[in-house]
């Protein structure tokens, strides 16, 4: 180990660790106690709206308190449902902090809970011949169903800007294992601060422990493999993960879960397989291992049929509703300079395979030319050039670069399948000139109009997380994958997130 790797600093006082620990639960029961309240204001919108959507606002003044002809106490059915419908979302953890926050288990939970609730409703309404309007249930279980899955998304999203700007409730994670994977798990953890793994301090092995506080980069050193439990306690973790290390044996393992169980320390165990996608991984217990079984990534078949057909479809459909935008687009180009509306550049598709890619121009007629002289000016590491104030564009390309105008008849090129409409970016034949191994399986699927690297941040990305985004993508690729993206898509483009 170097030193630039291994140092040795004050780790700090434990009490400001314990403080902070305290600051993040409490976080925690707010952000908790703001579901709770955020779910029953959603449930209530739902019962009130099935009530008046199935009876049409007839009822009995204040009388009854049914609709006309039915005997069945609604205003008193209505808040029971609400109520029978939360400790439901209790009873199915959908409040576990486990599951809050980040991946598709909160969202599968509330959907489950609300589901389950409605069929049990039906088959008790159906044993015991109580005449609860059918259309009231079903209209008020799929609003709240979707209601109760919106409302979590935007908590969610809330959640995130707040864990960005360190103000959010987060885990406070202690990373066990060798100072190189330590490092590494680190700063996986760190490139997405909205999932909320806080790394407060690291245990490396014995023999790399010194008599003087160490820091593992600007992670402390708490601890031992000797004092893993108590390291944990002392710096106020609910989590402790534990990477590779050949000291860390199956033994040692168990015998840790043992120690940490009646603490409410979780224990996570992160594998060095990185960048694989859940629907890929299963894990199977064989003669009491649980081995990690992961599927090859998927290049053909019916899945990949159906996505050309999704995307020549869109794509048709795309050109007709925007004919009338294009053409004023056209004509904005035409009348601020001279040149072609049309812009086409060489670029490099599936299996190596050159094509044209079409955009709308964005930049002066002799661009190419200019870009030897302002080389020196390029503000993008590896193989791109970037620059935000690019003196080459025009003023209208200002403009459709902003809100990427400029990239619709790029759709013409997924009618004809040289691109798909998600995908990794088109790279430049000089681009993939200079590529190695690993880099070359980008080729491996179309390239999209958008993907990943469009809405994690394009331009502002480092050559280095746009490539890893788009090698995750070729590698766990899927249809819902794909809806997601471009639905995002149109947030990334209408917030103008990296666009010069």
């Amino acid at each position: 180990m170097t030193s630039a790797t291994l140092l040795t600093r004050p780790v700090g006082a434990p009490g400001a660790l314990e403080t902070t620990g305290a600051l993040l639960r409490t976080r925690l029961r707010t952000y908790e106690r703001a579901l709770v309240v955020l779910d029953l204001g959603i449930i209530s919108l739902a019962v009130l709206a099935g009530y008046f959507g199935r009876f049409n606002w007839v009822v009995e003044p204040f009388g009854g308190g049914a609709p006309v002809g039915s005997q069945i106490p609604y205003p008193v059915v209505g808040p029971a449902l609400v109520l029978v419908w939360l400790a439901s979302l209790k009873l199915l953890r959908c409040y576990d902090d486990r599951v809050l926050g980040y991946g598709a288990d909160e969202y599968r939970r509330v959907t489950s809970a609300s589901l389950r609730l409605a069929g049990g409703i039906a088959i008790v309404g159906y044993v015991a011949n109580v005449g609860v309007a059918r259309g009231f249930l079903a209209l008020t279980f799929a609003t709240g169903t979707i209601g109760l899955v919106a409302g979590r998304y935007v908590a969610r999203k809330w959640l995130h800007r707040a864990r960005v700007r360190g103000t959010g409730w987060s885990r406070r994670v202690l990373v066990v294992g060798d100072a190189p994977h330590v490092l590494e798990l680190v700063h996986t953890l760190r490139r997405e601060p909205y999932a909320g793994y806080r790394v407060v301090g690291a245990c490396i092995p014995d023999a790399l422990l010194a008599p003087v506080p160490q820091r593992l980069g600007d992670v402390p050193v708490v601890g031992s493999f000797r004092s893993i439990l108590e390291a944990a306690r002392a710096a106020g973790v609910d989590t402790v993960a534990v990477t590779a290390s050949g000291e860390l044996t199956a033994a040692r393992l168990r015998r840790l879960g043992w120690q940490m169980e009646g603490t409410g320390i979780d224990l996570v165990l992160a594998p060095a397989l990185t960048d694989v996608a859940g629907p890929r991984i299963h894990t199977r217990p064989v003669a009491g291992l649980p081995l990690i079984h992961v599927e090859a990534p998927e290049f053909r078949g019916t899945r990949k049929i159906v996505k050309g057909f999704v995307d020549r479809f869109t794509a048709l459909f795309g050109l007709t509703i925007a004919l009338p935008l294009m053409l004023l687009i056209a004509l904005a180009i035409k009348l601020d300079s001279k040149g072609p509306v049309i812009f086409r550049q060489i670029r490099v598709g599936q299996g190596g395979r050159e094509f044209g890619v079409y955009k709308f121009r964005t930049m002066v007629v002799n661009a190419d030319e200019m870009l030897a002289k302002l080389a020196a000016n390029n503000e993008h590491d590896g193989l791109l050039f970037k620059m935000r104030k690019d003196p080459r564009v025009t003023r209208v390309g200002r403009i459709l670069r902003k809100y990427s105008l400029d990239e619709l008849p790029q759709l013409l090129n997924v009618l004809v399948g040289h691109m798909s409409l998600v995908g990794p970016r088109p790279p430049l034949p000089s681009e993939v000139a200079r590529y190695d191994g690993d880099i070359a399986r980008r080729l491996l699927v179309k390239p999209g109009i958008t993907g990943l690297w469009q809405v994690s941040g394009r331009s502002d990305l480092s050559w280095e997380d746009g490539l890893r985004l788009d090698l995750y993508y070729v590698e766990n690729w899927s249809l819902a994958t794909d809806v997601v993206i471009m639905w995002k898509t149109i947030g990334a483009v209408m917030a103008s997130r990296g666009a010069y």
